[in-house]
């Protein structure tokens, strides 16, 4: 798990640093500006990123529900090089689904006024700017999403229902207990990560949208990747302690200050 969770921060990482900083450069200008080029590597990283997020979910149902189900087989079954090759297979999947449509990008005519709507170069305002007809690319991505989320939520969903069905069969609660906090993190941040992704792009056009989108790209691409670190580490004693000794050190440090 904590494996995945590596690889998890750094998709995050990728995806903050190809959007916010941009993003927060062009606050304090009255015009914001980025190359075509800038733009287009900036939308195929962004959602290069987003698609190594969402198969690293699936992965990590999967070594749940056999840390629970099977959890006397799990040395021998998530293996390092099994996690290896299941991380490899997260990114170049990801390069290859979103290849044929950065391609097709690309290639757009613009005839101009090239304002983006929107804090960074999304698919759907960058797509609106062209003069030409994008239902075809419209089309593609909205397949490409559908296929991405759908099929690694669908992994995710049943490897949770046969999770909740075996916590149901233990005995003791306080087993119960300890499987429940198990999941619990990993269950509350694939909720959020594909609630906003299927409510956002998960449809043809997205046109009508593009405001909305706004508010929950600040959300999936900003607040979520804060809050990740902490809904992880909760569970985790040994950040617990931390946590309370960084807590008591600060509530000391005043009064050590003030006996100065």
């Amino acid at each position: 798990m904590y494996f995945f969770l590596s690889n998890l921060s750094f998709s995050e990482t990728l995806t903050i640093t190809c959007a916010v900083p941009k993003m927060l450069e062009g606050f304090p200008s009255e015009r914001k500006s980025i190359t075509s080029g800038e733009c287009s590597a900036q939308s195929y990283f962004y959602f290069l990123s987003g698609c190594t997020e969402f198969i690293p979910f699936a992965v990590m149902s999967y070594d749940r529900y056999v840390a629970i189900c099977s959890p006397l087989q799990y040395p021998a079954i998530m293996t390092s090089s099994l996690c290896a090759r299941l991380v490899i297979l997260s990114w170049v999947g990801g390069f290859l689904l979103m290849l044929p449509s950065a391609i097709l990008k690309a290639g757009l005519p613009h005839c101009g006024p090239n304002v983006i709507e929107h804090f960074f170069c999304d698919s759907a305002p960058l797509l609106h700017l062209a003069c030409a007809d994008i239902r075809a690319i419209e089309l593609l991505d909205f397949l490409s999403s559908l296929v991405l989320l759908l099929s690694s939520l669908s992994l995710t969903v049943v490897s949770y229902v046969y999770i909740i069905s075996t916590i149901l069969k233990i005995p003791s609660g306080q087993g119960q207990c300890k499987a429940v906090t198990t999941c619990a993190s990993h269950f509350t941040v694939v909720s959020v990560g594909y609630g906003i992704s299927i409510f956002v792009y998960v449809h043809p056009s997205q046109k009508s949208s593009l405001h909305l989108n706004k508010i929950l790209f600040i959300l999936s691409s900003i607040i979520t990747p804060l809050l990740n670190p902490f809904i992880f580490s909760l569970r985790n004693e040994a950040m617990k302690d931390a946590l309370k000794d960084a807590l008591a050190r600060g509530q000391s440090l005043p009064k050590g200050v003030r006996s100065t």
